[in-house]
């Protein structure tokens, strides 16, 4: 069972993976492309590491505002999840990704990264995070179960 975490942008969709056993995830890549609609590359290349990985669902980062509203950003992501679920036939799940990439900014700044270097790599940390908090979720729920069942 490996799960994919996506953080979809306008130029980028960052990549994660989880390790076999679901425990932990870690950043893949960033996949770059020059037209915001321009979307058959990154999807062929989706499609790709789901074969490679073995992935049997993927998470993808939902883009709320702070006052839980969905706006364009929003909108977008949700068009995205029901294109990758038609082109892959793997469930894909919205995860709530509010400051995700603050959070990924922050710890590649205290791991010494320089801000020229930091945004080639941001958007598959902030992926990272947003599939390491679902498994959490999932995990903590997991766990609720196997504490009550």
């Amino acid at each position: 069972m490996r799960i994919m975490g996506l953080d979809y942008g306008s130029k980028t969709v960052g990549v994660s993976v989880c390790d076999p056993l679901g425990l932990t995830a870690q950043a893949l890549e960033t996949i770059v492309r020059k037209d915001e609609n321009k979307l058959r590359q990154t999807c062929r290349r989706i499609e790709a590491l789901i074969q490679e990985y073995e992935i049997t669902s993927i998470i993808l980062g939902y883009p709320m505002n702070m006052d839980d509203s969905v706006g364009e950003r929003g909108r977008k992501t949700e068009e995205f999840k029901e294109m990758l679920e038609k082109r892959t036939g793997l469930p894909v799940v919205l995860w709530d990704e509010r400051l995700t990439t603050v959070e990924a900014d922050e710890i590649l700044r205290e791991s010494g990264v320089p801000a020229r270097d930091r945004k080639k790599v941001i958007d598959k940390v902030a992926a990272g995070i947003i599939l390491q908090s679902y498994l959490n979720a999932t995990e903590s729920e997991r766990q609720k179960e196997r504490d009550h069942g």
